[in-house]
């Protein structure tokens, strides 16, 4: 049984904060690797926001992942999926002998009670949380959490995931990275345009 933590964002572009937290995720799961899902477009921005070609992303988040058991993949947009739920139950149909947890930031499930058939989500697979700086308090006073606090299981057991009853989720807390990729925009708002896709790596 192969242990698979899914990351998924925009990448816009990534940066040492996205490798940190997924290295750290790996070894507090036990992960045998890590797939970064770079998404062909996130519902919930809007279209008229800074959002580079995928095909930078993606090469970004290759460039960041190299020599780190994180592979990065356009898998969303080859499986024609728009929202989480729909990828997720995709990959578990693809590959059935593989075991899957949803790897998010504080931020993220601060909004996740937005995200389509959210607790259906938490239902397909184990969620685990990584704190972030500033986010983590609107993330345990929100709506999903209101929710998903019963099924909270302790940091201590977080490498026992593929044995958790569903729902479940665990709070992760790592050294703290402040890198951030609307910074790293405005400070070179055409890192995209030198961006060239390294060669394709298949999942």
């Amino acid at each position: 049984m192969t242990r698979i933590g899914l990351l998924g964002g925009s990448f816009n572009p990534a940066h040492r904060g996205h490798r940190r937290i997924t290295l750290g995720a790996i070894r507090a799961l036990a992960l045998d690797e890590a797939w970064w899902l770079v998404s062909p477009g996130n519902p919930l921005k809007d279209a008229a926001t800074d959002m580079a070609p995928i095909a930078a992303r993606l090469a970004s988040a290759r460039r960041v992942a190299a020599h780190a058991p994180i592979r990065a993949t356009d898998i969303e947009t080859r499986l024609g999926t728009r929202y989480t739920r729909d990828t997720i139950r995709a990959l578990k149909r693809r590959y059935p002998k593989t075991r899957f947890v949803w790897i998010m930031g504080a931020d993220n499930l601060a909004q996740f009670h937005s995200w389509r058939d959210w607790r259906g989500i938490a239902r397909e697979v184990p969620i685990a949380v990584v704190a972030r700086p500033g986010y983590e308090g609107n993330a345990l006073a929100g709506p999903a959490m209101g929710w998903l606090r019963r099924f909270r299981r302790p940091a201590t057991s977080a490498k026992d995931w593929t044995t958790w009853e569903l729902p479940a989720l665990v709070l992760l807390r790592f050294r703290p990275d402040p890198t951030s990729a609307t910074r790293l925009r405005a400070a070179d708002p055409d890192w995209h345009r030198r961006a060239a896709a390294p060669p394709f790596d298949e999942v």
